[in-house]
């Protein structure tokens, strides 16, 4: 119930920045919306262990089983400590679970493993600004909130238009 909840108040406080601001209009799709599945497949074979953890944690989480997809998070983690991705999903997870302010840290660390290893691109840009101004905004700091939740909405309006990341979006 929090998490609807959750994406409601988040689309509600979109909706009303969106009010405020010129309309946007999508030309058409994205270009190259990040989705991990898109991703999975690629690197060493610990990492595609681990991603093939994260994608079964976004379905846990998609599912309403958000200990399954903790526990798939953080065995994705112990598998390849490296990987971004599964830091993202985390982020992702506590954003919309009871605990914004643990993402903050996930959401530092997924950008700081994206950026290095050279997979930092507006598609991920645009998850991680988003998660940030989400988990702010359940923190109680709309103000924060609002531009983050602005950008990612700029850089992909397909997915970040309702002000919310689902995990089949991510998925």
């Amino acid at each position: 119930m929090r998490r609807s909840n959750g994406l409601r108040r988040i689309a509600a406080a979109v909706a009303l920045l969106g009010a405020a601001c010129a309309p946007v209009s999508f030309p058409g799709q994205p270009v190259g919306a990040l989705r991990l599945s898109q991703v999975a497949d690629q690197g060493d074979a610990e990492r595609r262990s681990s991603m093939q953890l994260v994608l079964r944690g976004l379905e846990s989480d998609a599912d309403a089983r958000p200990h399954e997809a903790l526990s798939d998070y953080q065995t994705a983690l112990r598998v390849d400590p490296g990987n971004p991705y599964a830091y993202l999903a985390l982020a992702r997870h506590h954003v919309y679970g009871r605990t914004p302010e643990r993402a903050l840290d996930f959401l530092d660390k997924a950008e700081s493993l994206l950026r290095a290893q050279g997979a930092w691109a507006p598609p991920v840009e645009a998850q991680v600004v988003g998660l940030r101004g989400a988990a702010l905004f359940f923190m109680g700091r709309p103000g924060d909130a609002a531009p983050l939740l602005e950008r990612a909405r700029t850089i992909d309006p397909w997915v970040w238009n309702d002000g919310a990341l689902g995990a089949a979006e991510l998925r």
